[in-house]
């Protein structure tokens, strides 16, 4: 087997990148990219699974402090583990988290009279999100959206405190508006995130697999509630 360490090797495979019009950042970036795709995939399914069953088992809906506390300190666990293998572990524990808090969400919704519907949409509206952004994001045309990683942060430190708000003090109009502004703010972040993948801004690939997890969850349950509004859920 060939050194890749070896500067033969290193010149060599770098030749072939410039022929394919790639920088070597951007070649290893597509490899993290590869594998952020296939973890998200195994972390979706494995959630919506999980959610599946809270649903069909009418497991109770986790309190608010219950659920920031799972959230955060899975979250905070994952960056700390992020470079060991107890980082999947943590990986597949915090999304398995999420899931469980969005069965009762969708046993909920489930029960008005459009609600297969209404979660139907959703999620067909998620996914074409999804996949029309990232393909948007890698174009040669698209907007370099890396200088825009700290009004994303604010932007959703903010969304983040007006949804207490709106949840503490029962402002339902609030609410809905914090819903209408994730849905932009998750749409940046997915295109900022996979640009720093493809960029070699990011070479972790857990962190970007839970970067566009919490993103695709955020968008899912943002389109719930607005379209549940919309459809007479109050």
């Amino acid at each position: 087997m060939a050194d890749r360490n070896n500067p033969v090797v290193l010149d060599t495979a770098r030749a072939e990148w410039a022929a394919d019009g790639l920088t070597t950042d951007q070649s290893s970036g597509l490899k993290v990219l590869r594998q952020t795709y296939q973890l998200l995939a195994m972390t979706l399914l494995f959630s919506a699974a999980v959610a599946v069953t809270a649903m069909t088992l009418g497991l109770p809906r986790p309190g608010l402090l219950v659920t920031l506390g799972g959230f955060f300190g899975l979250l905070f666990l994952t960056q700390y583990l992020r470079n060991s293998a107890w980082g999947l572990v943590s990986v597949f524990a915090l999304t398995g988290f999420m899931g469980y808090t969005l069965g009762p969400i969708l046993a909920l919704y489930s029960g008005l009279p459009n609600g297969s519907q209404i979660i139907a949409t959703a999620f067909g509206t998620t996914a074409i999100a999804f996949v029309g952004l990232s393909i948007y994001a890698r174009s040669a045309k698209t907007p370099d959206m890396m200088k825009f990683g700290s009004f994303l942060t604010i932007g959703i430190l903010t969304a983040f405190v007006l949804g207490l708000v709106a949840f503490f003090f029962q402002m339902p109009a609030l609410s809905l508006a914090v819903s209408g502004l994730f849905v932009l703010l998750m749409c940046g972040l997915i295109m900022w995130q996979t640009q720093a993948i493809v960029n070699g801004g990011e070479t972790n690939y857990i962190i970007t697999t839970v970067t566009l997890f919490v993103s695709i969850y955020n968008l899912f349950t943002s389109l719930l509630h607005l379209l549940g509004f919309m459809g007479g859920d109050d």
